[in-house]
């Protein structure tokens, strides 16, 4: 008999995401708080956090807004001369982010953006931006990142309200059966939504303990294709290079995309991992071998 209440603050965390964003969407005043048009910027996480910051990064600078860099927070280059650093952490306590935070302290401002407004990080950082409201309780992320990235791309002068739209279309509508029941699963992105494809690998892999793989959609030929085969998925966010999809189809592999905005598709893959696990007798609201902060011992 499968457990109703495994997965069951995943399952309402991943359900509110359009509320969620519409919610960030409207923080005008916090997002006046990002960096200006024309600042050398880093943007850093670990995790699910520092996918979110590729996708910030790489929108922000597409549009012209300056040259921005992500990294995972351990990796941070020494003296860059970044004018700011954004900081993105659910729980404010990742000890990669508090020792970045400390180690630039009085040379880089740090701009935090975190869900625990409780958290060590506050009193670290020289500005927060705190979204409680989008705060979890089950261990892997799903609402926090997202509403963090619809703030960002608010910030950027995105209109959200169609992007919302998407993601409740999706909520509302029934999942094709056959996006759980793969053997293999490689997630594709190009620009700003290789970050979503590299989120999408860790969210089924964190939820359901599944073999996914992740990659820029144009790298994708150039090597991995070759894992492709039937009964495995390959899944684009966003638009997909010419000619990929009669490429991997012709492997038997099922390519899959869908005409919604990229984070819309995001949600969906939150609904399938979260299923998936569910029926492999998992609960992703615990899941193995992780804790909701990773913090290091000395």
């Amino acid at each position: 008999m499968t457990d109703t209440t495994a997965g069951a603050h995943m399952r309402a965390e991943l359900a509110s995401q359009p509320e969620t964003w519409a919610r960030a969407a409207g923080m005008r005043t916090e997002q006046a708080l990002l960096p200006a048009s024309g600042a050398r910027i880093a943007v850093v996480g670990c995790g699910t956090s520092w996918f979110m910051a590729q996708s910030y990064a790489a929108l922000r600078e597409n549009a012209g807004l300056g040259e921005s860099d992500a990294f995972t927070a351990s990796e941070v280059p020494a003296d860059r001369g970044y004018d700011a650093i954004v900081a993105l952490t659910r729980s404010g306590t990742t000890t990669e982010v508090l020792e970045l935070t400390e180690r630039v302290k009085g040379k880089t401002p740090v701009i935090a953006v975190v869900g625990d407004d409780t958290s060590p990080l506050v009193d670290l950082a020289d500005t927060v931006i705190a979204m409680p409201f989008a705060d979890e309780q089950s261990v892997v992320q799903t609402r926090f990142a997202t509403t963090a990235l619809a703030l960002f791309r608010a910030s950027l002068g995105e209109d959200l309200d169609p992007v919302i739209a998407d993601a409740q279309a999706v909520l509302d509508s029934a999942d094709d059966a056959e996006l759980g029941a793969a053997e293999q699963y490689s997630f594709l992105g190009l620009g700003w939504t290789i970050g979503l494809a590299h989120e999408a690998a860790l969210k089924m892999r964190e939820s359901s303990q599944s073999w996914t793989e992740s990659y820029s959609a144009m790298e994708y030929r150039h090597g991995p294709i070759a894992i492709a085969a039937p009964g495995r998925i390959t899944w684009q966010f966003g638009t997909a290079p010419d000619g990929l999809q009669a490429q991997v189809e012709a492997t038997g592999a099922r390519f899959v995309q869908h005409a919604v905005d990229p984070m819309a598709d995001l949600v969906r893959l939150h609904r399938v991992a979260l299923d998936r696990a569910v029926g492999k007798g998992l609960d992703p609201d615990q899941p193995r071998n992780l804790t909701r902060s990773v913090i290091l011992d000395d």
